[in-house]
């Protein structure tokens, strides 16, 4: 499949890349600085240049594929009007170059918990700013799926996670979800499902199937 990653040089991103072309995919990877090119080359992903904030129409760069993936953020650090402009914003350009490049599926990696206000300003902004792009993603008409991870860690994978529409607080470790995204990308029976996942103890691929009872 044609994969375009929005974010491709996140964290969650790099690791996913690997997987993917190791699977026999074509990825390309929306990136804002230049600087990031040369590493997503070096794993054979092909680098186009898209500043998700400034630009308001993203379909020239994201061009013709069978899936997006919005794997975008803001970051650590970053104040109010950030999350509103990248993690809100970028998502819902995201969703228009999808329909104007008539790309059905849309895979949104999200968070836990986006309905209970809590901590600061700026984090209260992000869980908003994340809960109205996965609405503005449920509303469009895609057939999207939407991720949502625990608190992320940088521990090794392990292949085991706890997956539900709705789970206790926990964490994953960042390879785990790219994991994750793997498998849903090549799992056209995922479309329409929005999950939790942690680390847990059973295998990604049974659990993946387990949710498709939540349809």
């Amino acid at each position: 499949m044609d994969m375009v990653i929005a974010g491709a040089h996140g964290k969650i991103a790099m690791l996913l890349h690997p997987l993917l072309l190791e699977r026999g995919h074509r990825v390309r990877g929306l990136i804002r600085n230049p600087d990031h090119a040369s590493d997503l080359e070096a794993l054979g992903v092909k680098p186009v240049f898209c500043d998700l904030e400034a630009e308001d129409d993203l379909s020239t760069h994201v061009g013709k594929a069978d899936v997006v993936v919005f794997a975008a953020g803001a970051g650590p650090g970053s104040g109010t009007e950030r999350k509103w402009s990248m993690d809100r914003d970028g998502a819902i350009k995201l969703i228009q170059a999808a329909h104007a490049n008539g790309i059905d599926r849309y895979v949104m990696i999200s968070a836990m918990d986006l309905r209970t206000p809590r901590g600061s300003e700026v984090f209260q902004a992000y869980l908003q700013a994340k809960l109205e792009a996965d609405e503005a993603l449920e509303r469009s008409g895609l057939a999207y799926t939407i991720v949502r991870p625990g608190r992320l860690t940088d521990d090794p994978g392990t292949g085991h996670v706890a997956m539900a529409p709705a789970l206790p607080k926990g964490q994953i470790p960042r390879a785990d979800v790219a994991a994750v995204l793997a498998e849903v990308l090549e799992s056209p029976s995922t479309s329409g499902l929005q999950f939790d996942v942690t680390e847990g103890p059973e295998p990604i691929g049974s659990a993946l199937v387990g949710l498709e009872r939540f349809k």
